[in-house]
């Protein structure tokens, strides 16, 4: 990210003043395509331990590899973090559908691996979701999704032995963060997206994890309304999680 010299924020957003003065506000171009200024405020992070990490995502913040960060847009309140409590979700009709259409797709945990059949993966997703980006697979993987700050995984996808998507996430005993989730472009007929976080929380479940985090929740960004059809779930608005 590039943009103006940053700025110390004069609020520490619940997260308490000695972890704050790490954090920086820095503007830039939005990077969901929306028609205003972004302003992130983030710090960079050699590791964070569980509970720290746990602190940061119940206040709405993100990873994007060593950096956390949450959105302090001036003009602009879009980018919603929405969360899931595992035990109380209910699928409705059309995921028991997913559900029940993906029967025949492996599931299976790894450690994050910059593969190549990963990055040949990515790359088709992101040549097919977001042509105009200039961001290579290798980018996304040493840019944001590894990262020493927190424990981070894959949960891979597969048809047969072919690779239908990975989901990274980090993982700690009592939360799931969902970072990234990418798919075989050819496979849209599958809901995959719905697949994943229907699968993560199930993850959830059996491991008795109270929270699962899937990011930003923006209306005005269609690739991103999808997360709010999961039931009950929670919005972070004006510092407090309300159900949504």
């Amino acid at each position: 990210m590039s943009g103006h010299e940053p700025e110390r924020s004069e609020s520490c957003g619940g997260i308490g003043r000695d972890l704050d003065r790490y954090f920086v506000d820095i503007s830039t171009a939005c990077p969901y395509g929306l028609p205003r200024m972004a302003v992130f405020h983030q710090a960079v992070f050699g590791s964070l331990d569980d509970g720290t990490m746990e602190l940061l995502l119940a206040h709405g913040y993100r990873r994007n590899g060593n950096c956390m960060y949450n959105m302090r847009c001036p003009q602009c309140r879009s980018c919603i973090p929405i969360r899931l409590d595992p035990r109380r979700f209910r699928p409705n009709r059309n995921q028991r559908r997913v559900w029940k259409k993906n029967r025949d797709v492996r599931v299976g945990v790894a450690p994050l691996t910059m593969s190549r059949e990963n990055l040949l993966l990515l790359d088709r997703f992101l040549g097919s979701r977001f042509p105009d980006c200039q961001a290579s697979a290798e980018s996304y993987y040493s840019g944001f999704f590894i990262t020493s700050v927190s424990r981070c995984f894959e949960i891979r996808y597969r048809i047969g032995d072919r690779l239908l998507g990975v989901a990274v996430v980090d993982g700690g005993t009592r939360w799931l963060n969902a970072v990234y989730f990418f798919f075989d472009p050819d496979e849209g007929r599958r809901s995959p997206g719905t697949l994943n976080i229907l699968h993560l929380i199930d993850f959830c479940r059996q491991h008795r994890i109270d929270h699962l985090y899937l990011g930003y929740w923006i209306r005005e960004v269609s690739a991103m309304r999808y997360k709010s059809a999961f039931k009950p779930h929670e919005l972070y608005v004006d510092g407090q999680w309300r159900q949504g």
